[in-house]
């Protein structure tokens, strides 16, 4: 048998429990084919970075599979026709990790660290926050006119450097 690691998507107006109980039905059909399901965890519900199928957030889900290809085939047929399933990614692996995925661990750090209420900034006190992003001031009083319009005082530096060239080449 081969070993896969599978994630699927469902929809975001479904509770955490529906999510549980499609793991059970996902793992139920391998399980009848002759595969078994080692870790499954349950990664929440996340906001997406594009939309799919109108849903702007999703309900993650990992399972670590040990099935014939066959099972695998059934159930991304079954995930195909499930409504709540959004999307799913099925990969083969040559081994399963026992330790928690890089999203659990992620979880668990921001937990520890207590990053989900930014204590860590501290207090900020009163900044002038007028000329944020918009650069260095220009000077306004500047003369925007044609250079027509302007009265003719000194030719310009680049009509200076062509009167010389025209010296030159005679």
């Amino acid at each position: 048998m081969s070993l896969y690691e599978h994630v699927f998507l469902a929809r975001q107006d479904i509770s955490a429990k529906q999510v549980e109980a499609l793991i059970e039905g996902f793992r139920s059909i391998l399980q009848e084919r002759g595969g078994s399901v080692g870790k499954t965890e349950y990664w929440g519900l996340r906001s997406l970075t594009y939309r799919i199928k109108k849903n702007r957030k999703a309900h993650y889900a990992l399972m670590n599979i040990d099935a014939p290809h066959e099972a695998m085939a059934e159930l991304e047929r079954q995930e195909r026709l499930s409504t709540d399933v959004i999307r799913f990614l099925t990969v083969r692996v040559d081994e399963h990790d026992a330790t928690p995925s890089a999203m659990m661990r992620r979880a668990d750090r921001d937990e520890r660290d207590g990053r989900g209420d930014r204590g860590d900034r501290g207090d900020r006190g009163d900044r002038d926050r007028g000329d944020r992003g918009r650069g260095p001031r220009r000077d306004r009083d500047r003369d925007f006119a044609p250079r027509e319009a302007r009265a003719p005082s000194e030719p310009e530096p680049e009509e200076a450097a062509a009167v010389v060239v025209e010296e030159d080449s005679e």
